[in-house]
C-alpha cells in the first residue's frame, strides 16, 4: 500500500477525534462544572478564572484525544501494510 493513502486517513481519523473530543469535554464540563456548556471568553456572566480554566481544561482534552486517535490510526496504518507512516 501507498504511503501517501495514510494522508486521507489521517483525515478521517483527526476529524473522529475531534467529534470524539468534543463529547469528552461536554460530559467533562457536566459533572465538574454542572452546566450544559462551558463559559466562551465573551460570556460576561463568567469571571476570568472560570473562562481560562474551561479553555485549560478542553485544550488538554482536545490534546490527549488528538494524541490518541494519531496515534492509532499510525498503529492501524502499520498493521494494514507493514509500513509506519512517519518512516520515509
Amino acid at each position: 500500500m501507498n504511503k501517501t493513502l495514510y494522508k486521507p486517513l489521517s483525515w478521517v481519523v483527526g476529524a473522529l477525534g475531534g467529534i470524539l473530543a468534543g463529547q469528552v469535554f461536554k460530559q467533562v464540563w457536566s459533572r465538574v462544572a454542572g452546566e450544559d456548556d462551558a463559559p466562551d471568553a465573551t460570556d460576561r456572566d463568567y469571571t476570568w478564572r472560570q473562562v481560562v480554566i474551561a479553555a485549560a481544561v478542553q485544550g488538554a482534552i482536545f490534546g490527549a484525544v488528538k494524541a490518541a486517535t494519531e496515534r492509532a490510526g499510525a498503529v492501524g496504518y502499520r498493521k494494514a501494510t507493514g509500513d509506519w507512516p512517519g518512516d520515509d
